[in-house]
């Protein structure tokens, strides 16, 4: 099986640059692309029922292979919050500093910072049963903001191994290293044997 174009059924710009860094591929379009307002609204509680409902109403709606994300901040000492509540944690705006300013507050007496970001991929096509990948990447929240890369939590994330945070690693490093980048290497690992089937 080919994947001539990887549609990924999001908006989000900083999960389509994700995405391209990682499959190296010109062939990465945003679902906008092709649909214009596409929405599908999140209610799942979990990162893989979410990724799911997007994946499957994209894939209906094209008449095509699709894959989704849903993805997020766990910060273990606030038991796994943001959780799939990351992009709105503050609030509908979705605006990342607003985020970040109550994950800080909330943290700011905690010396547990421990989290992880959770990456899962679900891809989807007409008359096929839906998948799933799984990735994380662990870490800690920093007590101030770092680096001017990335979007979403990635300036108060940092990776001991980087001994950096999220923000101050390149988009190559950060493609090697990131949740998604472990989900899609699954993702890549059962499309390559699905072609060898």
């Amino acid at each position: 099986m080919t994947m001539e174009d990887i549609v990924i059924a999001t908006n989000n710009q900083g999960k389509i640059n994700d995405f391209k860094a990682i499959f190296k591929d010109d062939h990465v379009i945003g679902i906008s692309e092709l649909i214009q307002d596409f929405d599908v609204e999140e209610t799942g509680t979990t990162f893989e029922e979410n990724a799911i409902l997007k994946s499957e109403a994209a894939a209906k709606a094209l008449n095509k292979r699709v894959i989704a994300d849903d993805s997020g901040l766990e910060v273990f000492a606030l038991d796994g919050e943001p959780g799939v509540y990351s992009a709105r944690y503050a609030g509908l705006d979705k605006s990342d500093d607003a985020n970040i300013d109550k994950l800080l507050s909330n943290l700011e007496n905690e010396s547990d910072r421990r989290a992880q970001f959770v990456c899962v991929i679900s891809m989807s096509a007409p008359d096929e049963e839906t998948k799933t990948f799984k990735g994380t990447v662990s870490g800690e929240i920093t007590r101030e903001r770092r680096g001017e890369n990335g979007f979403g939590y990635d300036p108060v994330f940092f990776v001991p191994d980087k001994d950096r945070t999220m923000a101050e690693i390149s988009n190559e490093e950060k493609s090697k290293i990131s949740h998604r980048s472990n989900a899609i290497q699954k993702l890549n690992a059962y499309l390559e044997g699905e072609n060898h089937v």
